[in-house]
């Protein structure tokens, strides 16, 4: 059964935000984490909303590629990640036929314990195909990085501790894709689609990037205005010294060590190379200030005007999720920025329906706002 969805589209105009900055998303996560999260690597081969890569590619009439791609940004990373990332390119079943045909391309990001292989069939990109045959989407590339990390996802931020995610999306792998692939190689035929730390990652390269994508699919985002409020869990975390540590860690009250990777790197404090917004029990206001400041509601006062040069933006967020009040916040703040977009709500949590609308909603989305041939010069 499609879920049902009710949507509305906001526009430029003098409506009043209503929304409640106080709540604290940091306060939200591991709760939201244990009933929704898709668990880490290991974990998640045996989750049924995961299909395995192999099931996935016999599907598949066209071919999914798997890359490494060198980062020159993520060199150096305090955390000891590689810079050669890992990259999964689908290519549409006439890709082969047609050798002189360009594609537009649609970047994907993987949300917060995920790898890109898991990502690919979490999403199910073989749905592109069922959508080309009905005739609800057009064919296009579809490309998933890997930006899992020591601490089980980079956030697409840019930090010296996980490194210059931002570089690597928006120009590397760009880059390294339109001189590799028959790309449409501009604004017009890029598109960024993500779920949850990906909705996240989403919002905020569209934010920095505006001259790179032009279209935006926000599935379920996080961080939409975290404080870095100290809490018993947080507290916690003081008592994580090593990477030894880090890793006994479970995955659902992981995630504040990625954010600090992230958000408030310190290469002077060996060996996690990261400062939490909490020390001997005590706030740390100006580590809180800069987790406040790579929030996305907060990015919005200075980046506003960034999304306002895209060509279309949705976002939507299950009903049931537990990330849905932050989700409506930021439709409230996005309206009151003036940048127009379209909010949907749907009947769901945060990951029972990510293949459904990845089928029904996302590869649409993009067939409709993406330019398909080539811009006149």
């Amino acid at each position: 059964m499609i879920p049902m969805l009710s949507s509305h589209v906001r526009f430029a105009g003098p409506v009043l935000c209503s929304c409640s900055l106080a709540l604290v998303f940091s306060a939200l996560l591991p709760s939201q984490d244990k009933a929704n999260a898709p668990q880490g690597k290991t974990q998640a081969k045996g989750n049924n909303l995961i299909r395995p890569l192999a099931d996935l590619e016999k599907d598949l009439k066209g071919k999914l590629e798997r890359i490494k791609v060198h980062g020159k940004s993520l060199e150096g990373n305090l955390e000891g990640d590689s810079p050669d990332r890992e990259v999964f390119v689908y290519l549409p079943p006439s890709y082969q036929r047609e050798p002189n045909r360009r594609y537009p391309v649609v970047y994907t990001l993987h949300g917060y314990g995920l790898h890109a292989e898991q990502w690919v069939g979490f999403a199910n990109f073989a749905a592109l195909e069922r959508d080309v045959a009905a005739g609800t989407a057009n064919e296009m590339i579809l490309v998933s990085p890997d930006a899992f990390s020591l601490q089980n996802g980079s956030f697409y931020s840019n930090s010296q501790t996980t490194g210059d995610w931002e570089t690597f999306l928006a120009v590397e792998l760009v880059g390294y894709i339109d001189s590799h692939y028959r790309t449409l190689s501009n604004r017009a035929s890029r598109g960024l689609v993500g779920h949850s730390m990906g909705g996240y990652g989403t919002f905020r390269m569209g934010m920095k990037h505006p001259e790179v994508y032009s279209s935006l699919f926000s599935m379920s985002a996080c961080c939409m205005f975290d404080t870095g409020e100290v809490t018993p869990a947080l507290t916690q975390m003081e008592s994580i010294k090593t990477k030894e540590d880090a890793a006994k860690v479970p995955f659902a009250q992981k995630s504040p060590l990625a954010r600090a990777a992230a958000w408030s790197a310190d290469p002077n404090n060996p060996p996690l190379f990261f400062d939490l917004p909490v020390k001997d029990g005590k706030p740390q206001p100006v580590i809180a200030a800069k987790w406040a400041a790579n929030s996305l509601m907060v990015m919005l006062e200075q980046y506003g005007p960034s999304l306002k040069k895209m060509k279309a933006i949705t976002m939507n967020v299950g009903l049931q999720d537990g990330l849905l009040q932050t989700n409506r916040d930021m439709d409230e703040a996005l309206t009151k920025a003036g940048v127009a977009h379209t909010f949907e709500t749907f009947e769901g949590d945060h990951n029972g329906q990510v293949g459904m609308n990845f089928e029904t909603k996302v590869l649409p989305f993009f067939s409709n706002q993406l330019a398909f041939t080539e811009a006149k010069k």
